[in-house]
């Protein structure tokens, strides 16, 4: 074992504080990596804050992140992926069964023995498994990704979690040239589904309650904003859209969303509202329309996502900040004041 610093919650109230936490040495399937930065996604502000205690109840000291990008510094003797010095990424999985049917087929996610990046219990040290807000990581090379040369690492970071998140749900519904496709919610998912889908090669219209954002939809690749309040701006596109990732969190009518899919459309749900939708059944039935939720990737498929932004030079849009105004960010996040994801600069933590 090994001391790293870090930055920890020691409650559900209390504030993000620097600390350090033990780490294991490499077994010799390991990887060890020098955090360099690490995204801050929604949920890590729910589990710190205990908010989800009763699916996962947080286990404290909590340290969150799993939005990770770094170099390897150190691997174990069996480790043939790679080698000190490259660059790694590591997601929101670091182990599972690798033995279950969902494993075999690629899906650890859904893995019955899946471990998490963080909160989760740790067979190799009894207690829970740490994240990314922290200087370094060891990891089974199995769940190392590669990062493309290319790509900015600040906003490469996000990728892991916003990134395969929106990715996933359009490589399942066939997106590409000739798919109308629209994005629900301009924020940290709904920013990489307009400029993913765009480098699919789809036609893509951006729904917002916000007219103010616009401009910045048509800059990230929106090809038509649409502002949802808008009954009869929304009455011209029913029936019309192939594909629509929903990836809205707060309380919305879903109706009004799945009435503009064409026949066999699809409307992925990626966004986490904290109220049952309440769905129309005509809606669906009408046009054999379904309607689908989506969770992240399997490792294999975070790979292609991360080799497919490499080849078309997406990272998300990211403000980096030193691991001091950790909380700043999260009262900012509640207030949706970011565009459109923070990245902790890690070395910030040398000035601890």
């Amino acid at each position: 074992m090994y001391k790293a610093r870090a930055y920890s919650a020691a409650s559900a109230t209390s504030p993000l504080a620097s600390t350090k936490i033990s780490r294991r040495d490499p077994t010799e399937h390991d990887v060890q990596i020098e955090i360099l930065f690490c995204g801050i996604c929604h949920s890590d502000l729910h589990q710190v804050r205990d908010e989800w205690k009763e699916f996962v109840p947080t286990v404290y000291p909590c340290i969150p992140g799993h939005e990770i990008v770094g170099r390897v510094t150190n691997v174990g003797r069996a480790v043939s992926k790679f080698k000190p010095g490259d660059l790694a990424a590591v997601g929101c999985m670091v182990d599972s069964d690798g033995s279950c049917p969902e494993c075999k087929a690629g899906l650890e996610q859904f893995c019955p023995n899946v471990t998490l990046t963080y909160n989760f219990p740790d067979k190799h040290t009894g207690k829970v498994t740490y994240g990314g807000y922290s200087e370094s990581i060891v990891v089974d090379q199995r769940f190392v990704l590669r990062v493309p040369k290319n790509l900015d690492l600040a906003g490469t970071a996000p990728l892991l979690c916003a990134g395969i998140t929106t990715y996933s749900p359009m490589r399942r519904w066939k997106v590409g040239k000739g798919k109308k496709v629209g994005v629900v919610g301009l924020g940290g998912l709904g920013h990489m589904g307009v400029k993913l889908a765009r480098a699919f090669g789809a036609h893509v219209t951006v729904f917002t309650t916000a007219p103010n954002k616009k401009e910045d939809a048509l800059r990230l690749g929106a090809h038509k904003v649409v502002v949802s309040r808008d009954t009869n701006e929304m009455d011209k596109h029913v029936g019309t859209f192939d594909v629509i990732l929903d990836t809205v969190s707060a309380d919305h009518d879903i109706n009004a969303y799945l009435n503009l899919l064409g026949r066999d459309g699809n409307l992925t749900i990626v966004g986490a509202p904290p109220k049952p939708l309440g769905v129309y059944a005509f809606a669906l039935i009408a046009r054999n329309r379904s309607f689908s939720g989506s969770s992240i990737g399997g490792i294999a498929e975070t790979q292609e996502m991360l080799d497919f932004c490499g080849k078309h030079n997406i990272i998300a849009d990211a403000e980096v900040i030193p691991i001091q105004k950790v909380n700043e960010a999260y009262e900012r996040l509640l207030k949706s004041d970011v565009k459109y994801r923070f990245s902790i600069d890690m070395a910030s933590l040398n000035s601890e």
